[in-house]
């Protein structure tokens, strides 16, 4: 005796045959309806649809009774998700699920995410709750890794309340018509390794990746998570093809946030209560203009000393490495993650909310061709304006020589 489960109807053509005695699970016998399978048994006994049949029901030939899914007055056809098969363990997923169509207008725009490593899933899972899209993307070359991830997440809607579909796939056709790309496709930063390390290994993975963005959706906007940050970013554009405000670097989030949370650690405010921006590089070039750092409106400079303050500033330059040192097997994923999404969510919503993001200034702060952290609002289509602070004289400078390092390394991209 076989158990003769939906692989195997999978595999078959227009018919299968199975032997006497074999069981047939009831998900096989479900799909087998679902694709209009006649099947055929060699013996005298019938399969069982719930375990054994009984001889006495036996017939050498069975038609299981197809699944009109076009027939409106079907009772199991108005819907692929009512099909009973979808419901137990291990059941196909109908490809009609996957596909959907480009958003109408005034409809909710839609997202997608490429790589389902931990930022990846982590900016799914914050898309999806936000509730802004009609539908997040989730796509990773790994066979069932984003479908799988994408089924996970969709079984938490109930629980966080929110109503977006999320959609894994192995194929970057799945961009066609989104509106907003992350890209986290790459390696990660290993203990030891610096991110201009991982220029090589990681141009070859977001060079093609863009090529396939533009091609399937070319008007989208495109958040670059990949390290090293700034010099990726510049790779994204360039490969893409698209405008410059249309292709973003997630860091100066990213570092601003790592900034608010380690003044929290001093106990006089809340994180969230800590207002700063990290500009610059995403590395040791990053600069934290302290003289627009505040505390609920109050200068951060007149509550924490000037010791204490160069120590937290120099922590949030090596955070990104403290968190791969602790972790020794991968790199940080929640906060990247969350600030890649929040861009996004930023865009879809025109919010107006500044953050630091990696764009070509354009010659705001006197600085042109290449990528840096500035701070910036966005808006539906991208970069909508470079927001100039009030710099002190030698803030400026530091940002400046930032910029003048990143182009070197920009252009050794290029």
């Amino acid at each position: 005796m076989s158990v003769i489960g939906v692989g195997e109807v999978e595999a078959a053509g227009t018919t299968l045959t199975i032997k006497a005695g074999d069981v047939l699970t009831p998900l096989a016998r479900d799909r087998a309806a679902e694709r209009g399978i006649t099947i055929i048994v060699s013996g005298p006994d019938a399969p069982a649809s719930a375990g054994r049949a009984s001889p006495s029901s036996a017939s050498p030939r069975t038609q299981v009774s197809p699944v009109n899914l076009s027939d409106p007055g079907s009772p199991r056809s108005a819907d692929a998700r009512t099909l009973n098969s979808l419901y137990r363990r291990g059941a196909p997923l109908d490809p009609s699920l996957q596909s959907r169509p480009t958003r109408t207008s005034g409809g909710k725009p839609r997202a997608a995410v490429i790589g389902a490593g931990h930022v990846g899933s982590i900016a799914t899972v914050r898309l999806a709750e936000s509730d802004l899209f009609e539908e997040v993307v989730l796509i990773d070359l790994v066979e069932g890794l984003a479908a799988g991830i994408a089924l996970d997440l969709w079984h938490d809607a109930s629980i966080a309340r929110f109503s977006t579909r999320i959609i894994g796939s192995e194929d970057m056709a799945a961009l066609a018509g989104v509106d907003y790309v992350i890209v986290t496709a790459g390696k990660p930063r290993t203990p030891g390794m610096t991110r201009t390390d991982l220029t090589s290994a990681n141009a070859a993975v977001v060079g093609p990746v863009c090529e396939q963005i533009a091609r399937h959706a070319p008007r989208c906007v495109i958040v670059v998570v990949t390290n090293p940050l700034e010099e990726m970013t510049h790779l994204a554009q360039m490969r893409s093809g698209f405008p410059s405000e249309r292709v973003l670097g997630m860091a100066g989030v990213l570092d601003s946030a790592r900034f608010c949370s380690l003044v929290g650690l001093t106990g006089l405010a809340l994180p969230s209560e800590v207002e700063a921006f990290a500009l610059g590089s995403h590395g040791p070039e990053m600069v934290i203009p302290l003289s627009q750092a505040r505390i609920k409106g109050r200068p951060l400079t007149d509550l924490i000393t000037g010791d204490q303050l160069d120590a937290i500033v120099e922590r949030t330059r090596d955070s990104g490495a403290e968190v791969v040192s602790l972790l020794k097997t991968g790199s940080a994923y929640f906060a990247p993650g969350h600030c890649a999404a929040l861009m996004v969510t930023a865009m879809a919503s025109h919010s107006g909310q500044v953050l630091a993001c990696a764009v070509d200034p354009k010659g705001s702060y006197g600085i042109r061709d290449t990528r840096v952290g500035v701070p910036v609002r966005l808006g539906p289509a991208g970069l909508e304006s470079v927001v100039e602070l009030p710099l002190e004289p030698g803030e400026l400078t530091a940002l400046r020589e930032s910029a003048d390092r990143l182009r070197e390394r920009i252009n050794e991209v290029a």
